[in-house]
């Protein structure tokens, strides 16, 4: 799976997608509870023989909601398992934002 894949995936739930962060300003408002971002943390290739067999990459997905909501979630969750990704899951409560983050980090 590629970043564009999983990119597409991500926008199949219907909620706004950015990589990273979204780009605020005054033609562009914040979007509205939930969404998602992604990003790149770091590879994790399969390396012997000083070559790079097969390229890994780790991801973060994190969802925001304003609520716990977890219907949201398990719309993540089911997404990754049909596609056969395993995946760590952390909660936070951002107190400033008032509002959820469940972050997910996979590997593809």
């Amino acid at each position: 799976m590629t970043q564009e894949d999983l990119y597409k995936n991500l926008k199949s739930f219907n909620f706004p997608v950015a990589y990273d962060h979204f780009i605020v300003d005054d033609d562009n408002p914040p979007p509205s509870l939930p969404f998602i971002t992604y990003r790149f943390i770091e590879d994790n290739d399969l390396i012997a023989d000083n070559t790079n067999y097969f390229e890994i990459g780790v991801y973060h997905i994190e969802l925001y909601t304003e609520f716990k909501e977890p219907e949201k979630e398990r719309l993540l969750q089911d997404k990754f398992k049909e596609l056969k990704i395993p995946y760590r899951k952390t909660e936070t409560y951002i107190e400033t934002e008032k509002m959820y983050q469940i972050l997910y980090e996979i590997q593809i």
